[in-house]
């Protein structure tokens, strides 16, 4: 039930239709007697920095969640970000402070490093790729780092994302191995798709399963289908995986902190929510 008190928390990106958010956090609000609703809102790259000032111009936003393509760009309109966020040079969470200001947090990669730890893989000194340093990866990237990985491997099509993120990651954690240039996950005991591929039927793989170890553990963010062609070929070969929206349910606590509003469990958010593939 939607009132006049009712707090908005936009959720922004483009395309809107694989969207997951609103089908968790909404239920979670009826449920536990949150006033407050996400409201998916397609905006295109052109439109989206006049856009983001305005729609926080609204005195009853609570916040907004940031998704594709928007992620990276966002850090670059706020007044401050995280220290995560500078790492990742990418935003998916922003609010508006007491004093007017915007602020920006990011919480994809704490999400994929919670959830991998969760069910047993231990971060410490391993090898891991990371295919994809757009928003997401590189914010997986980032919390893999701080998650005490030895050696990151960057992969990324547009060079000048990939070196970017290198160059952070090599700043910030000089005892980290970074590679780049290099999909070749034969060698890794994590193996991330950060990429969009998988959103749409017939798209390319983003790398050479069959180079996957067995040993591996398999990761990905796209979240249209619980089991994406490229998981699907992870666990043929005996990888253990994790799914894209596992990443969702465990950050969501995080961004519901970051709002101000009574946070939650992955567990209760799973048992209430009303995905649909």
């Amino acid at each position: 039930m939607i009132t006049g008190n009712t707090e908005l928390i936009a959720h922004i990106g483009f395309p809107t239709h694989a969207f997951k958010a609103p089908m968790i956090y909404n239920p979670y609000f009826d449920q536990a007697g949150i006033d407050a609703v996400v409201v998916p809102m397609g905006c295109k790259a052109e439109d989206y920095p006049a856009f983001l000032r305005s729609v926080f111009s609204l005195a009853n936003i609570r916040g907004a969640l940031i998704t594709m393509p928007h992620k990276v760009t966002t850090a670059g309109l706020l007044d401050e970000v995280s220290p995560t966020a500078q790492i990742a040079g990418a935003c998916n969470a922003v609010r508006r402070n007491a004093d007017g200001k915007l602020v920006g947090d990011m919480f994809d990669g704490e999400g994929f490093v919670r959830g991998v730890q969760r069910k047993g893989l231990q971060l410490q000194g391993i090898r891991a790729v990371v295919v994809g340093c757009g928003g997401v990866g590189s914010a997986i990237a980032a919390s893999l780092a701080a998650a005490g990985v030895g050696t990151l491997r960057l992969y990324d099509a547009y060079g000048p994302s990939m070196d970017g993120l290198a160059g952070r990651l090599r700043q910030h954690y000089p005892a980290l191995v970074v590679e780049t240039g290099s999909n070749d996950p034969a060698d890794c005991d994590l193996v991330v798709n950060a990429t969009p591929m998988g959103m749409n039927d017939g798209d390319p793989l983003p790398m050479d399963v069959s180079r996957i170890a067995p040993s591996a553990f398999v990761g990905e963010v796209v979240m249209k289908a619980e089991t994406t062609a490229f998981l699907a070929a992870a666990q043929a070969r005996g990888c253990r995986v994790q799914v894209g929206t596992d990443m969702l349910f465990e950050q969501i606590p995080a961004y519901l902190e970051f709002f101000g509003l009574p946070t939650t469990t992955p567990e209760v958010l799973r048992s209430v929510a009303t995905l649909k593939y």
